[in-house]
């Protein structure tokens, strides 16, 4: 069990890592952050820039703490809160991702949600720094609910997406 949490948490983590420095820096044929501005303008996250550097800001700590099994559910729980504001965002593409729908997002929150609840496992920081503690049902419930009110709060400040993307 222990060495399928940590597979898992490299897989996701380095995985929302990816997506995090594709949007910040352009790396692995990411638009860098003025060209996620751009987009994230265009499914109605206005300014775009700012929404671009926070979600990829929060993919990178997300990401960084799921790496490592750091804080318990704490970095699940970011990765949960920006894929349910990703699956809105493209909602209306249908579910496939070979049309932009939201399957990837959902199965990205589904890990963290998993990851959440079933902890960081034996081999992490929160082992080794004796903060199991964290790691509970209750902690998980609580850091997915702080998780949806932010990516609720997310959907809410957003503008109807421009003409050209939806179907």
């Amino acid at each position: 069990m222990d060495v399928a949490l940590l597979l898992a948490r490299l897989l996701f983590g380095l995985g929302l890592a990816g997506h995090s420095v594709q949007k910040l820096l352009g790396w692995f044929g990411g638009p860098g952050i003025a060209g996620a501005g751009a987009i994230f303008e265009t499914l109605g996250f206005r300014p775009g820039r700012f929404f671009a550097l926070s979600a990829a800001l929060t993919e990178l700590a997300g990401a960084t703490l799921i790496v490592l099994g750091l804080f318990g559910p704490a970095g699940p729980a970011l990765m949960v809160l920006i894929m349910l504001v990703a699956c809105v965002a493209v909602w209306s593409n249908g579910y496939f991702a070979n049309r932009n729908g939201w399957e990837p997002a959902a199965l990205y929150a589904m890990g963290g949600v998993l990851l959440a609840f079933t902890g960081p496992g034996r081999y992490s920081l929160d082992q080794l720094l004796g903060l199991m503690r964290l790691s509970s049902e209750q902690t998980a419930w609580i850091a997915l609910g702080a998780a949806l009110a932010a990516a609720l709060l997310n959907i809410a400040v957003r503008r109807r997406p421009h003409a050209e993307n939806t179907r």
